[in-house]
């Protein structure tokens, strides 16, 4: 199955949080879409491996993407060496996007840097004639990918550019909610957390607006870039 854009996230939520309306918005527009998970998110304070599992199952079904994958790397403890890339590079050349999306390149968890940095060093690789990977002992072909962008998480980044995604942060906040044990729950009785908060969840909405703002519409999601952005003409500017 080819995509046109593939998301990959450190951990099941990374991406609904932090690109959810964008993807629901391509997906209106007739794209196709992917996400894979680098690990499911073992460590993570509240829930279960397999619990954020279906979680990540259901958040898919509401955001209406193509297909999810997880490589189930060592949350918290992966890096960016060779038998990790070539996982990467694995995925990036089944689906071969156009496009990929991945973690935010600055960030208070350690593993969205880390993912951020695996991820866009594995699109390069995967565009590299002399390496070798199969899926199922097929062999694979090259692929590189046109646009490597990165979304904003916990910090507050200046973004190269914003999508403006009036009409689809609903559909976000759904599929983030969908991650059940992870947030703000009253009734819950396990530990507090950085994003267990009411705060954190209502984060989501006000962060979409004040960039909605800032380029005068409801609701924006903000991205940077490895390369300068560039616009076919002048018209494609809001």
């Amino acid at each position: 199955m080819k995509l046109d854009i593939l998301a990959f996230g450190a951990h099941p939520d990374d991406v609904e949080l932090a690109c959810g309306a964008t993807i629901a918005k391509e997906i209106s527009l007739g794209k196709k879409v992917g996400i894979v998970d680098l690990t499911r998110g073992e460590l993570g304070t509240r829930g279960s491996a397999a619990l954020r599992d279906q979680e990540s199952i259901n958040a898919a079904n509401i955001l209406g993407v193509s297909v999810r994958e997880n490589l189930g790397f060592a949350d918290g403890f992966f890096i960016n060496d060779k038998e990790h890339q070539l996982e990467v590079v694995k995925m990036i050349r089944k689906y071969q996007p156009k496009i990929v999306l991945c973690n935010a390149v600055d960030d208070r968890h350690i593993d969205h840097p880390k993912g951020s940095k695996l991820v866009s060093d594995a699109c390069f690789l995967s565009g590299l004639l002399k390496v070798s990977t199969a899926i199922e002992g097929k062999s694979q072909e090259k692929w590189r990918p046109s646009q490597v962008y990165h979304y904003i998480q916990w910090k507050n980044s200046v973004p190269d550019f914003v999508i403006d995604v009036t009409g689809f942060i609903d559909v976000k906040v759904a599929a983030v909610k969908a991650y059940g044990s992870q947030f703000f729950d009253p009734n819950s009785t396990e530990p507090e957390t950085p994003i267990t908060s009411k705060n954190f969840i209502e984060s989501i909405e006000y962060r979409a607006n004040d960039l909605g703002r800032l380029i005068g519409v409801e609701h924006a999601e903000g991205f940077t870039s490895e390369r300068y952005v560039a616009i076919e003409n002048l018209d494609k500017l809001i």
